[in-house]
């Protein structure tokens, strides 16, 4: 769908540091944090959440509070004082992008004035799955997250989700050294999110309030799990599968966050920015889905879709992000689009800091948005894909 009328707030939007599976937030229920994170970022940057009609809330791992997950944030963000309606949504990878969708159509039809957009969720401490199953007399048993990752849901695929990318690769001629080069770079541009004591990355990003003890409070204010890389380090890597592309170096790995983004109309917008001569609107989205096992091919004609929905051409972006849970996303997407891959990625990517899926896309389009605000504005996109070869993708402007 194509957008005139829809608007986020320069600065109304945050990131909570991204955390490895398993690191200081493998305790943390994601639906409290996720609220109590947000409602701390609405009081600290002084803006009224009874401003607010409606939540849309991503979460796409099952954990304890998950099935009134939505309710219950609203209800904490806004103390009680207003009672808000909520909608909770779980597309995977591209749960926060199709979110900011949902809020996008509110607005632009007329339906809402003020959305906000919330995801969250844990990777680490995964609840398991019992079910009972009639036919055995037994149990089924599955781990929400490990599971999953093992396998593509696509009927007939019978793939692992590496070697979805791994099809890809071969299909289209993508080498290791590509994928290693392209990871080596998107290491360099996540060292640039952190020079200078982390001064692009403390635009947007919100710590976290871990209580340790009933006298201890610690706040996590960086991302915690980088591992790093040199070309040669990333050389001797040996891939996951005999023959293949993918080494550890070049994919991403489970993480634990949250993330939240205004979404409103333009006069709303000038009101809550924290600088009201920067304008950030959202032109487009588009989603798609391809054939059965290929999911790393999704991202590129998703991102086309938006483009043609926004009017543009390829040639018009100046900052492209993607959720790359493999360099092989990255590599087809730059081959499909005619993309140079040093305007994709800039400050970071989720191959380096992490997939927590459903905060991972909104991160990325934060991060556009403030790559497009260092550079003076312009037009920017997110393509990412998501479990069952689909892939979503959004087109924005900042003035």
């Amino acid at each position: 769908m194509a957008y005139t009328k829809v608007y986020i707030p320069y600065g109304g939007y945050y990131s909570s540091p991204f955390i490895r599976w398993n690191g200081a937030l493998k305790a943390e229920n994601p639906v409290a944090l996720g609220a109590a994170t947000a409602r701390r970022w609405f009081v600290e940057k002084n803006i009224d959440p009874t401003v607010l009609d409606f939540l849309y809330f991503g979460q796409t791992i099952t954990s304890p509070l998950t099935f009134f997950g939505h309710a219950y944030a609203a209800a904490v963000i806004l103390d009680r004082v207003k009672d808000i309606p909520a909608l909770g949504l779980n597309q995977v990878c591209t749960t926060s992008v199709t979110s900011l969708a949902l809020g996008a159509n509110d607005i632009e039809l007329g339906n809402q004035e003020v959305v906000f957009c919330l995801s969250t969720d844990r990777a680490s401490s995964t609840s398991i799955l019992l079910a009972p199953n009639p036919k055995t007399g037994s149990v089924d048993i599955e781990n929400i997250v490990l599971d999953n990752f093992d396998r593509d849901p696509s009927p007939g695929a019978g793939l692992k989700m590496f070697q979805t990318a791994e099809a890809v690769a071969k299909e289209v001629g993508i080498s290791k050294e590509e994928c290693d080069e392209i990871a080596l770079l998107r290491y360099e541009q996540y060292q640039d999110a952190i020079a200078n004591d982390r001064a692009f990355q403390k635009r947007y990003m919100f710590p976290i309030e871990l209580k340790v003890s009933k006298k201890e409070v610690k706040l996590i204010d960086a991302d915690e799990g980088i591992t790093p890389t040199s070309a040669e380090a990333l050389a001797k890597l040996k891939p996951t599968e005999p023959g293949g592309v993918v080494t550890f170096g070049s994919q991403t790995h489970p993480a634990d966050g949250n993330c939240g983004i205004i979404v409103t109309t333009k006069e709303k917008a000038m009101e809550l920015s924290a600088d009201s001569n920067i304008t950030v609107q959202i032109l487009s989205y588009g989603v798609v889905r391809v054939a059965p096992g290929r999911m790393a091919a999704a991202p590129a004609p998703a991102l086309q879709t938006a483009i043609n929905k926004a009017g543009l051409n390829i040639s018009d972006l100046r900052q492209i992000k993607t959720h790359n849970p493999f360099a092989v996303n990255d590599a087809n997407t730059g081959r499909q689009l005619g993309i140079d891959q040093r305007i994709i990625n800039n400050y970071g990517s989720s191959m380096i800091y992490g997939h927590p899926q459903g905060p991972t896309a909104g991160r990325a389009i934060i991060e556009l948005i403030e790559a497009l605000a260092v550079q003076g504005g312009g037009y920017g996109a997110f393509t990412g894909c998501a479990a069952g070869d689909i892939a979503a993708s959004m087109v924005i402007k900042v003035s």
